[in-house]
Formats: structure tokens, sequence, C-alpha cells
């Protein structure tokens, strides 16, 4: 298991603050999603991410599948709102490739950025990822933001994302040492289909049409 994923990971309230006001505002909590969850999710998706959301590559890998079990989790802000979202994904790694997990869209509202709700959610995700006896984590996103959680693009240069996509973007953490040696070809979507309703239910919470 990675030394990324110790036990400071689930340490998911924060609790420093100068003053009660702002005590209030840092506090939240990280907790497996659930369906109720849904609605709420999407629309901070929405307000974090735009609706042109649905049309990233990381999207093909996604649409219509269930997250990888155990694998999804929302942060709850002091007043019981829902601030923060990060899910995980089965993929092979090529056509035949091996088992791994793609991350995300990892989000926070946007009026709660700052206090560590992100942090926290990807500490979390990972920690649980390497427990459940996962591999290797993949994701499209920021470089120097990753970089803290132990990602880069070393081992992610003979290995594609099903569509457009930026090479320095394309990030990998190995829960496994090795896990990623020979690993070639594009991601492959392996999670389980969403039923015709579930699906039908995740499309209108997002806005976007069929």
């Amino acid at each position: 298991m990675s030394h990324h994923a110790t036990a400071s990971a689930i340490n998911t309230t924060s609790t420093v603050a100068p003053s009660c006001e702002e005590a209030s505002a840092r506090a939240f909590q990280i907790v497996p999603e659930r369906p109720a969850d849904v609605a709420a999710r999407e629309a901070l998706l929405n307000r974090a991410m735009g609706l042109t959301r649905k049309r990233k590559s990381s999207e093909k890998l996604r649409r219509g599948r269930e997250p990888a079990d155990g694998l999804a989790f929302v942060a709850y802000g002091a007043g019981g709102k829902l601030v923060g979202t990060v899910r995980l994904w089965n993929i092979r790694l090529g056509r035949r490739g091996a088992p791994a997990l793609l991350l995300g869209p990892l989000a926070v509202e946007p009026a709660a950025k700052g206090v560590g709700i992100g942090s926290a959610l990807m500490q979390r995700a990972i920690f649980e990822a390497a427990r459940l006896g996962h591999r290797a984590i993949l994701l499209v996103g920021d470089a120097s933001y990753y970089a803290r959680f132990g990602f880069s693009a070393v081992k992610t240069n003979r290995l594609a994302m099903p569509g457009p996509y930026e090479m320095e973007r394309f990030l990998a953490l190995e829960l496994e040492a090795g896990a990623l040696d020979g690993a070639h070809g594009v991601l492959q979507p392996a999670g389980r289909k969403l039923a015709i309703r579930q699906a039908l239910l995740s499309t209108a919470a997002s806005g976007c049409a069929p």
C-alpha cells in the first residue's frame, strides 16, 4: 500500500480556526455517498465545473457506469450542505490490461474552497482504494495540485485516454509498487453498468440531455 494511504488520511474534520464563526465555516465531514446525494452532487458539479464537464474524455469512462464499490464520497459542511464530492471508477489499462481506478470528478463548492475539503476528499479516496486492494489510480488534472498526493505523469506515457486530453495532465499513482510497469493502450471502462432507471435519474439530475 502506498505511503500516501496512511491513517492520517481519515482525519476528515477541520478543527483549527481563530474564531467561532470561522470554525463553523471550516468544519466539514467526509462520508460515503448515498443515493439521496445525487441531485445535490450534480448541482454542485454544475456550479463548480459547468455543463461542459460532460464533454470531457474522462466522461467516456464513466458514462452509464456505477462508481467503484465503496469509493464515492461527499463532504458535508456544518450547516448540512453538500460542499464536496469525489468518485473513483473501475477501468482497465488497455483492452486486455490490468484493472485500475479512474478518479474524478473532484469538486468543491466554490464558496467553501480553501479550508481543505478537496485534500480531505483525496486522502480519503486514496486511503480507501488502497485498503480495498486496488493497485493504481489514474486521473486527468492539474499536475501541480495532484503531485502533493503522489500523482505524476511518469508512468502514463504508454497509456491514453479515449478522447482528447493534455498529456501533462494525465497522471497516475501506484498504490502497489510496479502496478503500472508495462501498462499500455487506451483506458477502457470496466465498472458495472447503471440500471436504465438509475441512468435516467442521473441524467435528469445533471441537467443534461441524454
